[in-house]
């Protein structure tokens, strides 16, 4: 089973300048339970991002380079399709967890969606499409409010499909 995973303003916005424009604590600790244990599967700029393996978790980091250097922890695959291969190879659930290609290829055969929608406008760099999950069911998992950790208030959002 595919699923994506992924936080986006109201206009669809996932990242800026290479990084996360909020800081959400409880969102990226909602994001470490659903992963952990699990193998992701993120793009190389994703990957850039952060440099580092994300623990507990095999990571699978998909380039096109032939030469690309990863370090120790990391499994590199040259396209979707064999990160998922290598993936199912270890659990019948796998994670994409970026960039916007992979979650746009992925997303025609997931079977789940975790979508945290923080209720702000941004001008960042790096946009989803519009995901239309109309035939999907939804379920709201979570309702957070602006607190002293979190300046902007979310929601997290499991779509799925319909046996």
């Amino acid at each position: 089973m595919i699923s994506l995973i992924y936080a986006r303003s109201l206009n669809h916005c996932i990242g800026h300048k290479g990084a996360v424009p909020w800081d959400l604590p409880d969102d990226y600790s909602h994001f470490e339970n659903r992963i952990s244990g699990k193998p992701i599967i993120m793009g190389r700029r994703t990957y850039e991002d952060h440099k580092s393996v994300l623990p507990a978790c095999l990571n699978i980091v998909v380039s096109r380079q032939r030469d690309y250097q990863i370090v120790e922890g990391i499994k590199l695959a040259h396209s979707l399709p064999d990160a998922i291969d290598l993936a199912n190879q270890t659990s019948s659930e796998i994670f994409v967890i970026g960039g916007v290609a992979l979650f746009t290829a992925a997303l025609a055969t997931a079977s789940r969606v975790y979508e945290t929608v923080v209720e702000m406008e941004l001008a960042g760099d790096t946009v989803l499409p519009y995901f239309d999950f109309s035939t999907w069911s939804t379920e709201l998992l979570q309702v957070h409010p602006i607190d002293e950790r979190h300046d902007f208030p979310f929601k997290i959002y499991r779509h799925y499909r319909q046996p």
